[in-house]
């Protein structure tokens, strides 16, 4: 391979990286959070006893489940400003897109660990007289946490990758930017392989706070 790094177009150029950066990092925390709390509040739906109050919820999972995210990103970005002729700003676009495309996963990992919390604690609130939102906020809630942690903070991680999906209709993330600088300097190999390397350096650290928290649980489960 007779091929020759040269990193010297980025000279003056790492500013708008950072800036790409930026929104990559708004778009991943701000959907996070957003798939963190509606993914509870979807898992207790899907949970309902009513079939009428359940069944929209699960159809709304196995949607986001089974279309591709890149799909439904465009979706969004180009059919609800069509359909219910109204325009938000890409950034916040991006976070609705991603933060339920997270939410319907999130839902399934804490309907795992709600499903793990054992009958006994379920049985001791109802002697105790504590309210349906007390027992589900006090006692099904934070044991839910504990078992579906490993998987909601994978979801995360997915959300960072997948976040370089609204590249694709124009958002000024890491990826986009990128792709900017790769067709204005015909560096293509230096941008994108910084690019990957900094969405590793990024998600690595997560992947082993991951890990940590499996071991963690595992070893509470053998206790």
């Amino acid at each position: 391979m007779d091929y020759h790094f040269d990193f010297d177009f980025l000279h003056g150029k790492l500013g708008l990286l950072l800036s790409g950066l930026k929104i990559t990092l708004e778009l991943t925390v701000a959907s996070n959070l957003m798939g963190l709390t509606l993914g509870f509040l979807l898992c207790l739906v899907t949970m309902s006893r009513w079939r009428f109050v359940r069944w929209p919820a699960q159809m709304f999972i196995e949607f986001f489940r089974c279309t591709p995210a890149l799909l439904q990103i465009v979706w969004f970005f180009y059919c609800i400003p069509m359909m219910f002729d109204f325009f938000i700003a890409p950034v916040p676009l991006g976070i609705l897109a991603l933060g339920l495309n997270v939410t319907a996963f999130n839902a399934e990992a804490y309907r795992a660990g709600v499903q793990a919390v054992p009958k006994e604690h379920l049985d001791a609130c109802v002697a105790l007289g504590l309210r349906p939102w007390q027992r589900t906020f006090y006692v099904v809630l934070p044991q839910a946490l504990r078992v579906a942690a490993p998987v909601l903070m994978t979801n995360g991680i997915g959300a960072l990758q997948q976040s370089a999906l609204v590249a694709i209709v124009a958002v000024g993330d890491l990826m986009y930017v990128g792709s900017q600088l790769a067709t204005e300097s015909y560096r293509p190999l230096e941008t994108y392989s910084l690019v990957a390397l900094i969405y590793f350096a990024l998600s690595i650290p997560a992947s082993q706070i991951v890990r940590m928290v499996e071991r963690r649980h595992d070893l509470s489960i053998q206790r």
